[in-house]
């Protein structure tokens, strides 16, 4: 009898029925679990994580978020090999796994570095403050906090742990809880994984849960607060899309769908040069890894006309030599499709794409394999099909057959290319391959209004790309139209998903306070001593040293010339300033900063351990010899900084503002310098 799938809800195990969908092996068809979610309440579990996982997350700083993922990366990287002899129950090979299993857990590491982004607190502030008033008294701002509702995360068959930790990786940063609903087919190998990050203790309670089985009907439990992310096919897609409930509440939906991704051989690339072999091998990569069951997958082959022949017998041979079968066998490079169901759809597809097209390679009803059973497994061989008029038959620009099968059509001229990639009415990606750079950007630009992401591949970037069909955790992963209109992933842009922008107004000392970042024009603290004298838990964000004065002489002007070997004209040429904007020898920038630096330096040892950089830094006004110069040393941040080690100097970095005035009390430079401040032992 076949195990009997948990799912993770209200804080415990809660175990599927006997009348549950029977789950088998890609390969053999043995039977692996029963997988069901009778009996769980779904606006229960809704609640649970409103009320309980999201208090908890959206108080945890940004810093606090990030290793909290650090160490759940951690503990699943120790527990990989497990996940490797599940995910091969898939249909997947070692390679196709790794992708999966160490992919997602990689997302998790990205996103923990993150923090490095973020303030220091549970809150963003959004770009710079808007000035509102003419004296400077009220201004502007945006702030980002957490949502304080769920993430609904509906994920495709093909990556149950990429798919599930590449999207929690951005919630949990961003401080919001999660409900993440597998496809029923592989989610035994979600299962595993959530298993044993529920054991690890790491994440708060109500953090994450777990539906194997259905979810029809969750998102009639959707509320304003909640974000809603969806992998799969289009139609499903929109018909989710489409929930009465969604619409009522403005829940916004987050869509990544199956795509007709394409690649474009430069007309430069012909053979025997280094492109034209990536060429070949990053198609057949795309149509054999994971099957041919990828989102990102190449449907789409557009050659020169005058190599499509070329291309056809060396994608032939690449494809011949692929061996096929059961992944736990030696020697198999290419596994199963994920079940039977998708052997048929894929077999539906290839005969639409049929009615006229000609198939080049492969038969999608013969297929030799080493292992496993071929009546019970998914097993199919590659399908190169051959499109010599792709404007006129149009079917593989809207067939999608979600396994190993590609399509090779020619073009004329770049023009041409650009509008076959775009036929594809919105794609996740798309690559072109060759050495100029100029056709590289002549395709970007006319083809990146209907992708997502475009890569670029030629000899210089090969050998350490990570390929066409790998989203990566820093870029956005989506696309416009077909591919759902979606953005995945992206760094902080991804974090902002689950972030609620809001505008705020007030004076700068208001502003201050709530930000915890200081405003120019906000009232300055009394530091009570000089700030460099104060250990970094002391500092107060607004406290501020004004400095004694310094006047700029011609002599400190020549002085810096010499030292630093500047000579630009308007430093030292008073018979060139004719129609400059300087009416006499101007300062360096950099020598008003180190005499700044010189004003409000404290000499003596203390907690200030080093100066750890500009951030930005500005001149706004000249500084002619005779000037008066004075500083106002303001801390304008706080950013906490872990302990690498038992001999580690506990310490963060505190950034001032540095604010040079003149004796008009005019600003003259401006500039945010970093120093790492110890904590007190």
């Amino acid at each position: 009898m076949a195990q009997k799938l948990g799912n993770y809800a209200l804080g415990k195990w809660i175990e599927g029925t006997d009348d549950g969908e029977l789950l088998v092996d890609a390969s053999t068809g043995a039977p692996i679990a029963l997988a069901s979610s009778k009996g769980l309440d779904f606006g229960d579990m809704m609640r649970y994580a409103r009320q309980t996982g999201g208090p908890v997350l959206s108080r945890m700083t940004f810093h606090e978020r990030g290793r909290m993922i650090k160490a759940l990366a951690l503990y699943l990287i120790e527990r990989k090999d497990k996940y490797y002899t599940i995910s091969y129950q898939t249909g997947a090979t070692k390679v196709d796994s790794w992708i999966d299993i160490e992919g997602g857990i990689g997302n998790l590491f990205a996103y923990s570095s993150l923090r490095r982004q973020f303030p220091d607190q549970p809150y963003s502030i959004d770009g710079d403050h808007a000035p509102l008033s003419k004296g400077g008294s009220f201004i502007g701002h945006h702030i980002m906090v957490p949502k304080r509702g769920v993430a609904i995360h509906i994920n495709a068959f093909n990556f149950p742990i990429w798919g599930m930790l590449e999207k929690i990786a951005v919630n949990l940063m961003a401080g919001v809880p999660a409900i993440v609903k597998p496809a029923t087919l592989t989610s035994y190998l979600t299962e595993a994984m959530v298993r044993d990050i529920d054991a690890s203790g790491i994440l708060p309670p109500g953090s994450l849960q777990l539906i194997c089985g259905s979810a029809r009907g969750i998102l009639d439990h959707v509320e304003s607060q909640d974000v809603v992310t969806f992998t799969g096919s289009a139609s499903t897609g929109r018909m989710l899309k489409s929930n009465p409930r969604l619409i009522e509440e403005s829940v916004p939906f987050n869509m990544e769908a199956d795509s007709l991704n394409c690649i474009i051989l430069g007309e430069d690339a012909v053979p025997g040069t280094p492109e034209f072999d990536i060429f070949i091998k990053e198609v057949r990569k795309e149509m054999t890894v994971k099957c041919g069951q990828k989102c990102t997958a190449i449907r789409r082959v557009i050659v020169p006309e005058n190599l499509v022949e070329d291309v056809q017998i060396q994608l032939g041979k690449a494809l011949s030599k692929t061996a096929i079968g059961d992944p736990r066998v030696e020697g198999v490079r290419m596994g199963a499709l994920a079940g039977r169901t998708q052997l048929e759809e894929v077999r539906e597809k290839i005969a639409q794409l049929a009615a006229n097209a000609t198939v080049a390679w492969g038969d999608p009803n013969q297929v030799e394999i080493l292992g496993g059973d071929k009546e019970k497994g998914a097993f199919m061989a590659p399908v190169l099909f051959v499109q010599p008029e792709p404007f006129k038959y149009t079917e593989a620009h809207n067939i999608e057959a979600f396994g190993p099968v590609s399509t090779i059509m020619p073009y004329h001229n770049l023009d041409e290319a650009i509008e076959l990639a775009r036929m594809g009415k919105g794609s996740l990606v798309s690559s072109i391959v060759t050495a100029n750079d100029q056709t590289a950007r002549e395709y970007v630009l006319g083809a990146a209004s209907h992708h997502g992401r475009i890569l670029m591949l030629n000899r210089d970037s090969a050998a350490e790309s990570t390929g066409h069909g790998s989203p990566m955790p820093l870029l956005v992963h989506g696309g416009p139209g077909r591919a759902g209109g979606g953005e995945e992933m992206g760094g902080k842009r991804g974090v902002m998903h689950y972030l609620q922008r809001c505008a705020i107004q007030g004076s700068p000392t208001t502003l201050t306070e709530v930000t915890q970042q200081y405003q120019v024009g906000g009232a300055y603290k009394d530091p009570g001593q000089h700030v460099f004298r104060k250990y970094f838990e002391d500092l107060r964000v607004g406290e501020t040293v004004h400095t004694h004065k310094r006047t700029v002489t011609e002599a400190d002007i020549v002085s810096f010339a010499n030292v630093s070997w500047d000579h630009f004209y308007a430093h030292t040429d008073v018979t060139s300033l004719d129609g400059t904007i300087f009416t006499e020898r101007v300062a360096h920038g950099y020598f008003v900063l180190s005499a700044a630096a010189g004003l409000f330096v404290d000499p003596g040892k203390g907690p200030v351990l080093l100066n750890y950089g500009l951030e930005e830094c500005r001149f706004t006004k000249p500084v002619y010899a005779g000037m008066t110069i004075g500083v106002h040393l303001t801390v304008k941040e706080k950013v906490d900084q872990e302990t690498r080690s038992e001999e580690d100097i506990p310490k963060g970095i505190v950034k001032f503002l540095v604010d040079v005035y003149d004796e008009t009390g005019e600003t003259v430079a401006i500039a945010t310098i970093l120093t790492m401040v110890a904590k007190r032992r």
